[in-house]
């Protein structure tokens, strides 16, 4: 259709959807084949192409080792050498950043930036966001909040037209919000049961993590994000970390995580602190004092579970809320979530895989307004 010209003289052209190049189609699979390898490239491409030979992905004119080659051209993939001399590839910073905004992208879609995306205090008076809205002057507000226009205005309501009169009675300041900072630790299940019986639960688990880490970093610039993972022990990682994230043979030490995490907060200086826990299993491994473990996987040991209730009132007294992310719907496993969130006033969300982004995001959202506006 040709372009055409209306009366008032702006042009019109019909919408046409950018199409994608065969690089950036493949890079869209590339980037879920490599979280679900946790990193490995090598295999991310030998599945590449098994899709590649049942859906026809490529053509002769557009294949796998060209896809392979603009990788590197565009800084997305590295050739290191080994100890044993031979030259292996690997994703590079680039990437792993591409893979961030990738789950933002996917979890937290309908997500719109705003802003530098800090919450408000119903503090008002001398903070440090506009909101817009005006009220009357009082004692101890800084004059540099004055609304010259909008106290010339009430000048003229109250005196007159023609007036050049200006009492205190007709001043007013442009209303502010202070801004709040928020620091938040994310605690991930690594125990093997994250990818038992045919399950894969770890990556969606990667994926939040990814996607709320990019979120805090771009959305809540003046935000903190700790993450750390626990299995037999807890011990934090990267955001970088993320892609590469693995199981492994561990019960689930969810003291040890509880402990690291409360250790973290307690050295941030503001006072709004959360813990999101992501996990699929129960409680069922301890350190006991001498360093030994203590484990049991069959039901919930009294024992174990009794010191999972203490660390969550703990948390209370320590004013950070938890809000638990229970991965299954055994009743048993809800009893003890309901009694643990019940110790701690925190939260719990009960789930399957699908929507465990947009519940964290909205607790997120929804946490900070509370505690913080």
């Amino acid at each position: 259709m040709s372009k055409k010209i209306n009366r008032t003289g702006f042009k019109f052209t019909p919408y046409e959807a950018k199409e994608k190049s065969p690089f950036e189609m493949l890079f869209e699979i590339f980037k879920e084949l490599i979280t679900h390898t946790s990193g490995d490239f090598d295999e991310a491409i030998e599945w590449l192409k098994m899709l590649d030979k049942e859906y026809k992905l490529t053509t002769d004119a557009y294949t796998i080792d060209d896809f392979i080659e603009d990788l590197k051209n565009k800084g997305y993939l590295k050739e290191t050498i080994t100890p044993d001399g031979n030259s292996k590839s690997s994703i590079t910073a680039k990437t792993e950043r591409a893979i961030r905004k990738n789950a933002l992208n996917q979890i937290f879609g309908k997500l719109k930036k705003s802003g530098v995306g800090n919450h408000k205090t119903k503090i008002t008076g001398l903070g440090d966001e506009h909101t817009g809205d005006y009220r009357n002057f009082e004692f101890g507000d800084s004059l540099d909040r004055l609304s010259v226009t909008e106290s010339l205005k009430n000048a003229q309501i109250n005196h007159g037209l023609g007036s050049f009169k200006l009492t205190e009675q007709d001043l007013v300041v442009e209303d502010t919000h202070h801004k709040s900072q928020m620091s938040t630790v994310l605690m991930i299940d690594i125990s093997h049961s994250m990818i038992l019986y045919g399950e894969d639960r770890i990556t969606p688990a990667k994926k939040v993590a990814m996607a709320l880490a990019e979120l805090i970093t771009t959305r809540y610039p003046k935000d903190t994000l700790d993450i750390l993972v626990f299995g037999n022990d807890a011990w934090p990682i990267k955001v970088k970390d993320l892609p590469y994230l693995q199981v492994g043979p561990y019960h689930t030490n969810t003291v040890a995580g509880l402990n690291l995490a409360m250790d973290i907060l307690r050295r941030k200086r503001n006072t709004n602190k959360h813990i999101f826990m992501i996990t699929d299993g129960k409680p069922s491994c301890l350190q006991m004092p001498d360093g030994t473990y203590y484990k049991n996987s069959n039901g919930l040991d009294k024992f174990i579970v009794e010191k999972c209730y203490n660390m969550a009132a703990h948390a209370r007294k320590l004013h950070i809320p938890i809000t638990t992310f229970m991965i299954a719907q055994d009743p048993y496993l809800q009893s003890f979530v309901e009694k643990f969130t019940e110790s701690n006033r925190g939260k719990a969300f009960y789930t399957g895989l699908e929507g465990l982004g947009e519940m964290i995001f909205h607790d997120y959202e929804n946490n900070r307004k509370k505690r913080i506006r």
